[in-house]
């Protein structure tokens, strides 16, 4: 038998109405939303319940939303099965769901730390001009050596490997012009500029990356026995001291995603449950390898709808 992965989304997949199914079904889940808005002064439950989109869309709030749908879900499908991940990962802001997952941070700490680093990723970034672009087509060896032609004009790098034919760049707007320019001229017929509030994974946000070290510190990290499967090398670890190094790392580095999923295939893995809104890594995953298997849990329907099956 084969070896399973819980696997976690980044932020995008954020609706209105999101993980309100799951909260509906089980009141502890609301006793942490609102112990997470008591203690940072939000309005994160009444956001996710009613919107308006803009203001989910905002980073701060984006980030625990997705973290917090993610664990919800996941609780939601350990109540009913005692399953335990060879490995967990996540996208992006989904590495911290992932540590949820594997025990190292609590739900109430992961969800104050992504608020804070949504904070410290716009702030970082203030008063300098950003752009992050969609590049679909072109192989990421190409897009890469495009970032290096580009960034004469500005900081402009390879920010987050998707899938084999979709990288997104970021930095600076000049620099992310320049390379979405010779991308074109080269013949790259699909680029997708993004609506974001900052250069994510570049190193135009290097001040975010110190301010969530620090923040970091006064956080507990507990031992797993469970690897995560680190964004900024690909690589399983549960040492906590790397762990915590590379959360702050990942905020100016590239996410290898396409190397994670493919070292965790390498490793035995052939099952990969999604836990978060809207299937995005389902999507991802069949596009790197379309031998594995995903079940995405999203919402109580979807859960109920597998439930017999598995």
């Amino acid at each position: 038998m084969g070896k399973i992965a819980f696997i976690f989304p980044g932020q995008g997949a954020q609706y209105v109405g999101m993980a309100m199914d799951f909260v509906e079904n089980d009141p502890n889940l609301l006793q942490v939303i609102n112990k997470f808005d008591e203690k940072n002064g939000t309005k994160l439950l009444k956001i996710m319940q009613e919107g308006p989109e803009e203001i989910l869309k905002e980073t701060r709030f984006t980030q625990p939303a997705i973290l917090f749908h993610s664990i919800a879900a996941l609780q939601t499908f350990q109540k009913e099965f005692d399953l335990k991940p060879d490995f967990v990962a996540g996208h992006s802001l989904g590495e911290f769901s992932a540590l949820v997952a594997n025990g190292v941070l609590t739900l109430e700490d992961a969800m104050y730390l992504v608020h804070k680093r949504g904070i410290f990723m716009i702030e970082a970034n203030e008063g300098q001009e950003f752009a992050m672009a969609a590049i679909i087509g072109p192989d990421a060896e190409v897009v890469k050596d495009v970032c290096k032609q580009a960034s004469s004009e500005g900081v402009v790098i390879a920010a987050n490997f998707n899938t084999p034919v979709q990288t997104v760049i970021s930095g600076s707007k000049a620099g992310v012009d320049k390379a979405c320019e010779i991308l074109k001229a080269a013949g790259t017929k699909r680029i997708v500029p993004l609506v974001v509030g900052g250069a994510f994974h570049s190193p135009l946000i290097k001040r975010a990356e110190t301010w969530l070290a620090e923040e970091m510190e006064n956080i507990e990290f507990s031992v797993s026995e469970i690897p995560v499967v680190a964004n900024v090398n690909a690589k399983p670890t549960t040492d906590t001291e790397v762990i915590r190094s590379n959360l702050a790392k990942q905020v100016t580095s590239s996410v290898l995603w396409v190397d994670s999923v493919r070292n965790m295939i390498a490793d035995g893995v052939d099952t990969f449950y999604e836990f978060g809104p809207k299937k995005v890594l389902a999507g991802m995953l069949k596009k790197i390898d379309r031998n594995v298997k995903v079940i995405s849990i999203d919402t109580l329907e979807t859960f109920n709808a597998i439930k017999d099956e598995l």
